[in-house]
């Protein structure tokens, strides 16, 4: 087994990430995201984390004022911006846990499929940092897995503190320990709770995702 980094785990596997998609399972829940994802962001000026591939920046991009997308892998960036060469969204190799200040600060925030990558003790004030990140007022919206048994990569163990990993193999035969929490929705509600306004869950059988305001902090 690989001693990858995250960001080196993903930089490998660039060429393959998006197969993540192709599962037929999961087909129905994702055309749902991608009609729905967009409404709940549409008009605003987006910072995104963890893009990656860009693979959800391109559903959101014809409806958002513009969008600056992070991501730490070279390699997933360089596909995000052939997927999404429109000129009003800019894809930079960032650290999600030291967000740039831009100006003015961004009216939404959208982070996919990043927030199970994030330690639980490390939730809450990641979460600070993001919406600080952002103007009071922005419209948040963070998305990621349900574990669904059969679909979900099976959890190989679970740390002291509650965090689980999963072992994954790449096309090239390596094998890696990856991070990868999967959070209910009371451990959700609660990483927010006083932090942030007008809290919307959403559901599907293999995604959840959580609508939230920025409050001034």
């Amino acid at each position: 087994m690989s001693n990858f980094t995250m960001q080196q785990y993903y930089g490998a596997r660039a060429p393959e990430y998006d197969r993540v998609y192709l599962k037929p399972e999961r087909q129905h829940d994702l055309r749902s995201i991608e009609s729905w994802l967009p409404l709940a962001l549409s008009g605003r000026s987006i910072l995104e984390i963890a893009c990656g591939t860009g693979h959800w920046t391109q559903f959101i991009a014809p409806v958002a004022k513009s969008i600056y997308a992070i991501d730490s892998s070279p390699e997933t960036l360089e596909i995000a911006r052939v997927r999404v060469p429109a000129q009003h969204v800019q894809f930079v190799e960032g650290n999600a846990y030291s967000l740039p200040t831009l100006t003015p600060l961004p009216s939404g925030g959208f982070a996919g499929f990043w927030l199970s990558h994030v330690p639980i003790s490390s939730v809450r004030s990641f979460l600070l940092s993001f919406n600080q990140a952002l103007c009071p007022g922005a419209k948040v919206v963070l998305m990621d897995n349900r574990f669904v048994e059969g679909s979900s990569t099976p959890i190989s163990n679970q740390d002291a503190d509650g965090n689980t990993y999963q072992i994954r193999s790449l096309a090239d035969g390596t094998t890696h320990q990856v991070l990868k929490n999967f959070s209910t929705e009371k451990q959700l509600r609660d990483a927010v709770a006083g932090i942030v306004d007008n809290v919307h869950y959403h559901e599907w059988e293999y995604y959840w995702a959580l609508e939230y305001s920025v409050i001034a902090s």
